[in-house]
């Protein structure tokens, strides 16, 4: 049976999105169409409001509303501690760490990790930027937060080897991480073991 042209399209655009498939995208699609109008509204005007105002932090890369993040702001104001920074690929890698209530100090946010066969070299993510900042601020220790699988391995021992000759202390999430998994489905208390049991490279 056809469906409604402007029906298909929105079920085309669901399926888009990372692990949703078609039974799921119509799920969805006919929940939105049982709702009431304004609640729609809200959440395409959501939506909208996210894209329109989120963008990078100047200092780390994690999404910001501001010109710096909420926790750059919280380093700049000394409630977190500015001398460690914990390097990870994306910004949702920065939420996991975080749940774990086990780091306090601040971020770099690669933009991915480098990965020859995507054709993602190491001027392909922010890597410049951090090591400018490690060149101005006061940092004693970089905690190498990427994930455990080939292109994060391939990542951190790239950047130790930067790093290192500058005298800063450089560390990487212990084992209780599965190799080859994604840090933002490791659950709270694994990861935070990880990064109790941190060791330098």
């Amino acid at each position: 049976m056809a469906q409604a042209v402007s029906i298909q399209r929105l079920l085309n655009e669901f399926e888009r999105l990372p692990g949703i498939g078609p039974k799921s995208a119509q799920r969805i699609v006919y929940w939105l169409l049982n709702r009431d109008p304004a609640q729609v509204k809200n959440l395409a005007d959501a939506i909208i409001d996210v894209k329109d105002s989120v963008h990078f932090c100047r200092r780390c890369f994690n999404y910001a509303e501001d010109e710096l993040c909420d926790i750059c702001n919280s380093v700049e104001a000394g409630r977190r501690n500015a001398s460690i920074i914990c390097v990870v690929s994306e910004p949702r890698d920065i939420t996991a760490i975080e749940r774990t209530g086990e780091f306090n100090g601040s971020y770099h946010v690669l933009g991915g990790a480098i990965s020859p066969m995507e054709g993602v070299g190491p001027d392909d993510l922010t890597i410049r930027e951090l090591l400018q900042r490690l060149g101005s601020e006061s940092v004693v220790e970089v905690m190498l937060a990427t994930n455990p699988n080939v292109e994060g391995e391939t990542t951190a021992i790239y950047l130790s080897r930067l790093i290192k000759p500058l005298g800063i202390k450089t560390t990487r999430l212990a084992s209780g991480l599965p190799v080859g998994g994604d840090l933002e489905f490791a659950d709270e208390v694994t990861l935070g073991r990880a990064i109790e049991s941190r060791y330098e490279l």
